[in-house]
């Protein structure tokens, strides 16, 4: 039986889940950035979540089923983090928000160069990164060619771009 929520409104439900500060972000990470274990997001944030947030966001999102958590062999202190399907299948919901986000608000070109290829590849290559999703969280079958791979490396070649124009910015 679901669990319900202060309405069985779809978007009153996923904001139950999803509508804090911190939890997109968490996804977000694990998902673009392939960040898998708690040290890896802490260090990593962009944003700066503070410890005690990770902990309880990562506790709430294997509550709710978007992510799944396993103790890692290499380490008996340490655990990974997976999205499972339900997770995975946000997806579509990052791509939009990443369109939404580059359309009507001041992004800086290597943060928002994932959401541009998301948006200009459009639903057949939010399917091949799903797949891949599937194959890194899930261990589904390998695909042809990596989605994470072509996305890491423009924001790569974007950040290369900015700290270049940043160098040659600076008077001599």
């Amino acid at each position: 039986m679901r669990e319900t929520g202060r309405s069985g409104c779809p978007i009153n439900l996923t904001l139950e889940i999803l509508g804090d500060r911190w939890s997109l972000i968490v996804l977000r990470d694990i998902m673009f950035g392939n960040r898998r274990h708690f040290r890896e997001m802490l260090a990593k944030s962009d944003e700066g979540i503070a410890s005690n947030i990770l902990a309880d966001r990562l506790k709430r999102l294997v509550e709710k089923g978007l992510l799944s958590r396993r103790d890692d062999a290499s380490h008996k202190q340490k655990a990974i983090y997976s999205l499972t399907e339900m997770g995975i299948a946000l997806v579509p919901v990052f791509a939009a928000m990443g369109e939404w986000g580059r359309t009507f608000l001041a992004v800086t070109e290597e943060l928002s160069i994932r959401a541009e290829l998301l948006s200009e590849g459009g639903p057949a290559l939010w399917e091949r990164f799903m797949q891949e999703l599937r194959h890194l969280h899930l261990d589904a079958a390998p695909p042809e060619q990596s989605v994470l791979a072509e996305l890491t490396q423009a924001y790569r070649d974007a950040l290369a771009r900015r700290q270049a124009a940043e160098i040659s910015a600076t008077p001599a």
